[in-house]
């Protein structure tokens, strides 16, 4: 499971969960199961559910042995449904880490890695219909060029919005290499990998939805998570972070947050961490897939 994913953070994870022995917890995205495996040595008489909509956690998840738990496939922006069904309506704890799994990049026929020649994929969920594929050979021009400048943050946008438009009018996109063939022309000099990554990004992002996911998650999270229990959530994007921050310094994702009559916040978390907890040197060391991650924090009010 340690070669599947090498969970970031592991420990902070932990601390930042307060694990109670006979609590209720929730690792919304399972991948590798490091995390969830780590919360189940603290539990005893309590639960460990996990979420994973990825058919290869699904395998992963049946290796775990441990009456405590208890696998879930499904988006976590189903969080409070598939709860319920599971007879749970509150939890103590919520565990998220956010973005892909170094399985699914190194497992390149799932297509989201650069570095490997396999079809235009990169849904999480393999029941999804449309695909990276779907995306890059149907989407308006203007649909692709708010993608790529807003989830890739690239720079050049317009431009390869309007290539990929051009191109495939002549020529499908059926390949991850099909795509970096004409990336190739657009990519900085000495900085094509990363742009090349910034690209597949966006694109994953779109296609998985993820945004919408993780605000659905999060408000859902106030609803199921105890007063007193803790939100613990890992991510690795400018934007997940800001919307991760936003809900719980102001309990909504855009503008100020509200008050009620006497000047009391209404919002349903309370930040343990006021920054962002970021990985320490030796981890950096061991894992440079933990560079960009940011760790917050949250108690429910």
């Amino acid at each position: 499971m340690t070669e599947y994913h090498v969970p970031v953070m592991l420990q902070e994870c932990i601390e930042g969960l307060a694990i109670k022995p006979d609590g209720i917890y929730v690792d919304v995205t399972f991948g590798g199961g490091g995390h969830t495996k780590e919360m189940l040595k603290y539990v005893e008489n309590g639960k460990v559910l996990s979420f994973d909509q990825d058919s290869d956690a699904k395998a992963n998840a049946s290796n775990i042995e441990n009456r405590s738990f208890t696998f879930i496939q499904a988006n976590f922006r189903h969080l409070k449904r598939y709860l319920k069904l599971h007879g749970v309506k509150q939890v103590d704890g919520i565990l998220a880490d956010l973005g892909i799994s170094s399985h699914q990049i190194d497992e390149g026929s799932r297509g989201f890695s650069t570095r490997a020649d396999a079809e235009l994929d990169m849904r999480m969920d393999q029941s999804n219909q449309a695909s990276a594929k779907t995306l890059v050979n149907s989407a308006e021009e203007a649909d692709l060029h708010k993608i790529l400048g807003i989830y890739g943050e690239i720079k050049n946008a317009r431009s390869l919005a309007s290539a990929i438009v051009s191109e495939r009018f002549s020529q499908e996109f059926n390949t991850t290499f099909d795509l970096i063939a004409l990336l190739k022309k657009f990519a900085p000099r000495g900085r094509e990998n990363k742009y090349y990554a910034q690209v597949f990004q966006a694109l994953r992002i779109a296609v998985n939805d993820e945004m919408g996911a993780l605000e659905d998650f999060l408000e859902q999270s106030a609803e199921v998570v105890k007063p007193d229990g803790r939100l613990v959530v890992m991510s690795y994007h400018s934007l997940e972070d800001r919307l991760v921050k936003n809900f719980i310094n102001k309990g909504k994702f855009h503008g100020d947050v509200e008050k009620d009559f006497f000047g009391n916040e209404i919002k349903p978390f309370q930040a343990i961490n006021r920054k962002p907890i970021q990985p320490n040197q030796k981890e950096l060391t061991a894992n440079s897939r933990s560079r960009s991650a940011k760790l917050r924090v949250a108690r429910r009010i």
